[in-house]
């Protein structure tokens, strides 16, 4: 911590006396007076109704939560030069709880001091431990419609409460009395200074456009009202000017002795709003990171951005303070004016400081509509954030969530606006993923066989009854929107004119599953049990086995079979079909006939090979070495790659590194491996009691120049051994 510290005030100093002084004063300067017209604004419009009287007390909370947000975040945030400040969507929030504080006239304002204070420091905490434990991805991945409908809504909500700040009523009763004259004053200019602001800034990019209106706009208003001999007093009566209720300095707005009147069963009623604000300020986080990360083109730790968030946060709420995150267009501004620094937060910081001390009495002669007309001009800047899904060609379903959640949170507020949207997002959500086939290949057992080394017999019975063994290796997540088209699409190859025998469900590739798909698959097999039909599910998970065992009858889950892979349910599944076949052929001459003519093309070829394998041994059996091998027994030659094995009796088989067989071996077989092919973690196991002889690379090289005919005859068998009946079909 002292070593953070002391690199901290190396690096504040060295830019200090460096290049980056003049412009990091120049756009902290610039931020600073931005920031500190926008949030009075914000400040006057949360603190208005039944806290009007409190209003420039309540600017004084805004503008501290806005001091430490800009020195902190500025200090230990990831981008150098960040600007920070309240967002309008938190403004609408805190627009929302202050509104909902009943409460007795003494007792309200202390109370909702208390309340966005407890709300800050709660905020605070929860964003450090998100950023402690590194939790900050749970956060990231909001849902781009739910986040455009998000972001529209309060854009409308904010320009509704901006021109309802000038007095402006939405009620078809009260529009004839809204061309009064002294109504017009007040809201007509503003909307026409927020419109023009919104349209000069969008085109020109200038930031100092809002500087240097407001003080035009501040100036001309005042030297009209004294051209007109009205005093601030009476143009704070009318409307026309903010009723300043601070007689020096904005800070501290309270005293010590009020804490007495906290009215501390509201504070209880508000943990709900408490919950929103911090949801809602996870958001503003998450998409002011994501845009500055867009803006300025660097990559950000989300998890120190919120430490960062989560510091500054709580820092602010202690005192008095209230939630504050990154404003992405002026930290931007940072970077176009080279005042990538630490210093550029900390000179914004002190504009918004020296206005706390000293801007108290200077709130009497701001003009309303320039409140009003900054707040229109934030309310129209989301609305177009919002509405850009429109130009990137957001698709017909996606826009729907975007304008459903716009009119939930216009006609209902805020909270359920968001609720309607995250549960259209994840309807629309699970009908997509409905959609994507669970199946990830479908196969039997004519072009998908297991690796174990079989009889010509029996490979012209799975030749003639290999559609009867059917596999489908499913992937993904599997649950209630995918489970019911999978399940009906099994359960349909039960009706076909030759329907299966067994059948094999590989979850090697599913990455999860909800309690739904285990509850129709478990209806499934139980089907199929009903049908006769043999089931083998692959690659397991546990949770699942366990799930299916509570979920179906004893004899019903016993008769199930789990395989640890693939290859040995294929070769359960291919033992089925075979045993069936064989017992219905005991009873059926005719079927034995048939195969024995079917296979003595295979059978003949077969003995002849091995005839020859047996006279090839005989004839050089003093070049060759035996080996004997037990049961599990690794296979291994002294050069492998180069040296032939031939495997004599018994069988064995190709494993990966992980268990898996990739090729089984029989008598008169010879024994390949992958090692010396980039392979080295394949192995050779021996799968019973195995004679091997084998035959060295010098050996070889001897036969070769002993007898060239029988090195001729062995590498001619070496190449016609491997005889697959159903090429001759």
């Amino acid at each position: 911590m002292i070593y953070a510290i002391r690199d901290l005030w190396l690096e504040l100093y060295s830019d200090f006396r460096g290049q980056k002084l003049v412009p990091a004063l120049s756009a902290g300067l610039t931020s600073g007076l931005g920031l500190l017209v926008a949030q009075t604004a914000f400040g006057t419009l949360i603190f208005s109704g039944a806290l009007a009287s409190y209003s420039s007390q309540g600017i004084g909370l805004i503008l501290f939560g806005n001091f430490a947000a800009c020195l902190f975040l500025g200090l230990t945030g990831g981008f150098r030069g960040t600007i920070a400040g309240l967002s309008p969507a938190l403004v609408i929030v805190m627009v929302t709880i202050v509104a909902s504080v009943n409460t007795n006239e003494e007792a309200i304002f202390i109370t909702v001091y208390c309340l966005l204070a407890l709300s800050a420091v709660t905020t605070g905490i929860c964003c450090l431990l998100i950023g402690r434990y590194r939790l900050a991805i749970l956060f990231r991945f909001i849902p781009y419609p739910v986040a455009s409908g998000f972001v529209t809504g309060l854009g409308a909500t904010v320009c509704i409460a901006a021109m309802s700040m000038m007095g402006v009523k939405f009620s078809w009763n009260e529009w004839s009395t809204h061309l009064e004259p002294e109504r017009f004053v007040v809201w007509f200019p503003g909307l026409l200074y927020g419109i023009g602001l919104y349209y000069a800034i969008r085109r020109w990019r200038n930031p100092q456009i809002l500087t240097a209106s407001v003080a035009l706009l501040i100036v001309g208003y005042n030297l009209s009202l004294a051209m007109l001999d009205i005093s601030t007093v009476d143009a704070g009566e009318k409307g026309i000017l903010v009723v300043s209720t601070a007689t020096g300095s904005l800070w501290p707005p309270i005293g010590h002795i009020e804490f007495n009147l906290v009215d501390w069963s509201v504070l209880i009623s508000q943990i709900p709003n408490i919950l929103t604000l911090i949801l809602i300020a996870f958001v503003c986080i998450i998409m002011n990171t994501a845009g500055l990360e867009l803006a300025v083109d660097q990559e950000l730790d989300w998890d120190t951005e919120f430490r960062a968030n989560g510091l500054t946060t709580f820092i602010a709420g202690i005192g008095g303070g209230t939630v504050a995150t990154i404003i992405v267009p002026s930290s931007m501004r940072s970077k176009l004016l080279g005042a990538t620094t630490r210093l550029t937060g900390v000179f914004a910081a002190l504009v918004i400081g020296a206005a706390l001390l000293f801007g108290g009495s200077l709130l009497a002669y701001i003009p309303v509509a320039l409140i009003g007309g900054i707040v229109l001009f934030a309310g129209l800047g989301l609305l177009e954030q919002g509405f850009q899904g429109i130009r990137k060609g957001l698709p017909r379903s996606e826009f729907g969530i975007v304008i459903l959640i716009f009119f939930a949170i216009l006609f209902f507020g805020l909270v359920e606006g968001v609720a309607v949207g995250i549960i259209a997002a994840v309807v629309f959500f699970a009908i997509r993923l409905s959609r994507v086939d669970p199946v990830e290949s479908q196969n039997n057992l004519l072009n998908q066989r297991s690796n174990k080394t079989r009889p010509v017999p029996d490979l012209i019975i799975l030749q003639e009854e290999g559609d009867r063994g059917v596999t489908y290796q499913l992937r993904g997540y599997i649950f209630f929107g995918s489970i019911s088209p999978l399940t009906e699409r099994l359960k349909a190859s039960f009706s076909s004119p030759r329907p299966p025998q067994c059948m094999v469900l590989d979850f090697s590739a599913i990455t999860g599953f909800d309690f739904s798909s285990v509850n129709s698959l478990s209806l499934f097999l139980r089907l199929a049990r009903e049908k006769g039909i043999a089931v083998v599910l692959s690659s397991t998970p546990a949770r699942l086995i366990s799930l299916l065992e509570r979920n179906l009858a004893a004899k019903t889950f016993s008769e199930l079979e789990f395989n640890e892979n693939l290859d040995i349910a294929l070769e359960y599944c291919e033992d089925t079909i075979i045993t069936s076949w064989k017992a219905k052929a005991a009873t059926e001459d005719d079927r034995l006939t048939t195969l024995l003519e079917k296979s003595s093309e295979g059978l003949e070829h077969q003995l002849n090979q091995q005839v020859e394998f047996e006279h090839l041994i005989e004839e050089f059996h003093n070049l060759l070495v035996s080996l004997d091998y037990k049961q599990d027994e690794v296979l291994v030659t002294d050069n492998p790659g180069k040296d032939i094995q031939l495997l004599v009796s018994g069988r064995a088989s190709t494993r990966d590194a992980s268990g898996e067989r990739l090729n089984q071996f029989g008598p008169g077989d010879t024994i390949l491996t992958l090692q010396g092919y980039g392979k080295p973690a394949d192995k050779v196991v021996a799968d019973m009691p195995s004679l091997v002889m084998v035959l060295t690379s010098s050996a070889r090289r001897i036969l070769e120049k002993q007898d060239p005919e029988l090195a001729l005859r062995f590498y001619r068998y070496l190449f016609t051994r491997n005889f697959d009946p159903r090429e001759n079909q």
